[in-house]
């Protein structure tokens, strides 16, 4: 099973910087999220172990965040590190992340994880600027994305 920051450095070799794109902190977080959420939908199992946690800005991932904190709302640059292995089917959950969600600035993805029940359902009755370390659960997750599939 690949990390949490696998999944993220994943994204951040598809950014076409050549062409001027960026990607934030916050806006990798929701595309590491989205990548849970739709491999729990499309494969039946996690791509990796971290918890999601229901945070002020959406759902989170403390690796995630330790690891990129220090690029605050700036741009992260390429990494350094070799991609893993991944499988095909873990490839093909990762580009369809990718080009459904890639394009959206990271205000976009905030709003749209608020907007959605497994972020919401983690932090009920937390008013909106509160702390929360609430768990996103593989359960809601797959329940609430797995309903777009049946539509």
């Amino acid at each position: 099973m690949k990390s949490a920051l696998d999944i993220a450095r994943y994204f951040l070799y598809r950014v076409d910087r050549d062409v001027g794109d960026t990607i934030s902190p916050l806006k990798l977080q929701k595309l590491v999220y989205y990548a849970q959420a739709w491999s729990l939908v499309l494969r039946d199992k996690p791509l990796f172990p971290e918890k999601i946690q229901a945070w002020i800005h959406g759902p989170a991932i403390y690796e995630v965040w330790d690891n990129y904190k220090d690029y605050q709302h700036g741009s992260i640059p390429e990494p350094k590190e070799e991609l893993p292995e991944f499988e095909e089917d873990e490839i093909e959950v990762l580009e369809e992340v990718w080009n459904a969600y890639g394009e959206l600035s990271a205000k976009r993805l905030e709003n749209l994880t608020h907007s959605e029940d497994p972020w919401i359902n983690a932090r009920n009755g937390l008013n909106p600027a509160e702390k929360s370390s609430n768990e996103i659960s593989h359960e809601d997750m797959k329940t609430y994305y797995a309903s777009f599939l049946e539509e």
